[in-house]
């Protein structure tokens, strides 16, 4: 059996992928609606963060093989998580990474961290719009909210524990944007209108994550980007198309036909 880090759209459809070779997986998330749609694709799933310690024990009480990481670029916790846990377990760990994209932009400022982003942000004056979800939105609430030369506009997924948040870190109603994508250029270039927009805060997440048509319609406007990189991780064994893992799969793991 395979262990299958997911919750993204396209560690969906890798485990899909890793089925139609006749493997048995078990794909982990870490929230209900992550697993409700790996359910509709017929993908067993189980539900909730692990820590490294967990996953060994979810290795060995279920028989699995090799770990498939193929959480989002900035799951970095789960990651390492995966990394020890497939080392104590002695298994093999293969992770997907999705292919990093290079923008040419004059206006783009790339950092290595959620605070470098909110400290270049501090300096600015105007509308901020972040686009990195509520994980991290402590970090840019403790810098920004409050200058009186900022308005902070988070975008973030419609979730109840989001809107939770936003409430207990002092974020107004009217400065949140409760959508879950993803969106094309022409949407982001009218929500940037919309709201008077001079600085976009985003993550190195992919093209999967839209990315490119964030700031390719900020672009178009002349918007200011900051722009998180991904975290540094030694891998190891990485790829970035199916059919590698899938390869790769098939070196490690001794084949099991699914049910």
């Amino acid at each position: 059996m395979i262990l299958v880090l997911a919750g993204t759209s396209d560690a969906r459809a890798l485990a899909i992928e890793i089925i139609k070779e006749g493997y048995r997986l078990l794909a982990t998330v870490v929230t209900e609606n992550a697993a409700n749609e790996l359910k509709e694709s017929g993908i067993p799933v189980q539900v909730g963060r692990l820590t490294d310690e967990e996953m060994v024990s979810l290795i060995e009480t279920k028989g699995i093989q090799t770990v498939v990481d193929a959480s989002h670029p900035f799951a970095e916790e789960a990651s390492k998580n995966a990394i020890s846990a497939a080392k104590k377990a002695g298994v093999p760990y293969i992770r997907y990474e999705r292919e990093s994209q290079t923008f040419h932009y004059k206006k783009i400022k790339v950092v290595e961290s959620y605070e470098e982003a909110a400290d270049i942000a501090a300096t600015k004056k105007g509308v901020v719009m972040l686009t990195t979800g509520s994980k991290t939105l402590q970090v840019f609430t403790e810098k920004l909210l409050g200058n009186p030369n900022i308005r902070l506009i988070a975008r973030m997924l419609p979730r109840v524990d989001n809107m939770e948040k936003c409430e207990q870190l002092g974020l107004p109603q009217k400065n949140i944007v409760a959508i879950q994508g993803p969106f094309t250029k022409e949407f982001d270039q009218a929500l940037y209108k919309q709201y008077g927009v001079t600085v976009m805060i985003t993550k190195e997440s992919g093209k999967v994550g839209s990315v490119d048509e964030k700031v390719e319609a900020a672009k178009d406007i002349g918007i200011e980007v900051i722009m998180i990189g991904r975290p540094k991780i030694q891998y190891g064994i990485v790829h970035s198309n199916f059919f590698d893992v899938l390869q790769e799969l098939h070196k490690t793991v001794v084949p099991q036909l699914a049910n």
